[in-house]
């Protein structure tokens, strides 16, 4: 099949994501003949990127157009598809004020990137740019599908779909596959042999049906049993609160800790805190190193054998809505058009979505489990209070949006991290 696609990727000089996209684009037969245009405000990072992926092409001799530009809206022009990953840069310097400046004021947050006061300060960085990316694809290609990689996903959709109501977009995050590598180790079945329904708000959702295929036999009640067990032999994965969760709750998350316990007061209690930070620790250095080892291999003129197609469902969908494949995805993020009844409607939610011609159309997921259904309702309230301080840039708001964050159990402390941030970041963040 040949299409005559353009598929921008911004963010494409960070370097993992934006040579596994193209990886990805690059081995589809349903995309050949469609042009890549690789977009990065790092003229630098972005020649990298563009060099590896060149390479790539002329080696196996690709039918695909390769551009690259740090113009936006050169970028943009005539776009079908635009799959963002951006994130305000130096990273990880950030991210550590937005974690330890809440706990020195005495607050007990255990990640601060997604949820509590360190992923409303991420979200108070990366939320403009963002809208104002969006703000140009409106612009200059109103028809296109804009997918999102950024974080905090939830808070980004929904301000999304509240400044831009027509824009087509969805949000995708890979945290479903920590349950598809463990289940069917857990229950000793193969996944095809599973059916999983999941769903909730971002790194806050659950699985809630479970059944074998073979048999069409519920296997939560196999969970529930033998979960607790496994879960403690899990090695490198911080699981306690996956733990509780499934105990107290009756449902099994599918992210970790670090994710799931941004969102709960008393996850510091429970959390597998050691482990939340052994992992932040592990990622930076990581994605440090590959940066680095990628870095050199393209200036020694082997940047051909990083690109390759990564494990990330983009590609996948947008060959489906070309394909009319009608086939499902497992985990995306969308406007809560009742999909769970019991949450607001002005909310993204996490759910499975068929794909087909018509873009993406979410499986109903009905009434959520209410034990959790108020956790996931305490968010929705404090996202409101987010992305209305984000579209008004109001301080007085985002003091709001502070203290009705359940994590938050201190007014003095909430004024005095706000303002330290405000201080700290105020190359990034701007309110009145």
């Amino acid at each position: 099949m040949s299409n005559k696609e353009k598929i921008v990727l911004i963010g494409a000089g960070s370097l993992q994501f934006g040579l596994g996209t193209a990886g990805s684009i690059l081995a589809s037969k349903v995309l050949k003949g469609s042009t890549i245009c690789l977009h990065d405000i790092d003229s630098e990072s972005l020649g990298l990127a563009h060099q590896a992926c060149q390479a790539a092409i002329d080696e196996k001799k690709l039918d695909f157009t390769l551009e690259s530009t740090t113009n936006r809206s050169d970028a943009l022009k005539n776009a079908t598809f635009i799959i963002n990953s951006i994130e305000v840069t130096p990273r990880f310097e950030l991210w550590e004020m937005d974690y330890n400046i809440p706990r020195k004021i005495g607050n007990r947050q255990i990640f601060g990137e997604n949820g509590g006061p360190g992923g409303f300060f991420h979200s108070l960085r990366i939320i403009p740019p963002i809208l104002e990316i969006c703000s140009d694809v409106q612009k200059f290609c109103p028809n296109a599908l804009f997918i999102n990689y950024s974080n905090p996903m939830s808070r980004i959709c929904l301000s999304i779909k509240r400044k831009f109501p027509a824009l087509k977009f969805v949000g995708l995050c890979h945290e479903i596959v920590s349950v598809q590598i463990h289940l069917p180790r857990m229950l000793k079945t193969p996944l095809s042999n599973l059916y999983i329904k999941a769903g909730g708000l971002n790194h806050f959702g659950v699985v809630l049906e479970l059944k074998y295929r073979d048999s069409g036999k519920d296997a939560y009640p196999d969970v529930r049993k033998k979960a607790p067990e496994y879960l403690k032999k899990i090695e490198n994965l911080d699981v306690h609160l996956s733990r509780y969760i499934l105990d107290k709750f009756g449902y099994m998350p599918y992210t970790t800790d670090s994710h799931y316990g941004e969102y709960i007061q008393w996850a510091w209690e429970i959390a597998d805190i050691e482990g939340v930070r052994g992992f932040y620790d592990l990622y930076k250095a990581i994605t440090n190193s590959s940066g680095k080892r990628i870095r050199s291999l393209i200036k020694r003129g082997k940047g051909s054998r990083l690109v390759r197609p990564d494990p990330e469902r983009a590609v996948p969908i947008i060959e489906g809505i070309l394909t009319n494949s009608n086939h499902e995805e497992l985990s995306v993020n969308l406007p809560n058009n009742d999909i769970i009844t019991n949450l607001p409607k002005d909310l993204v939610v996490e759910c499975p979505a068929i794909i087909n011609k018509n873009g993406l159309q979410a499986v109903k997921l009905g009434e959520y489990p209410k034990g959790l259904a108020g956790l996931l309702r305490n968010q929705a309230s404090v996202q409101d209070l987010v992305v209305e301080a984000i579209l008004t840039k109001s301080k007085d708001i985002a003091l709001q949006a502070l203290l009705v964050d359940p994590v938050v159990d201190s007014a003095t402390q909430a004024e005095k991290m706000l303002d330290e941030i405000l201080r700290l970041q105020s190359d990034y963040i701007h309110l009145e």
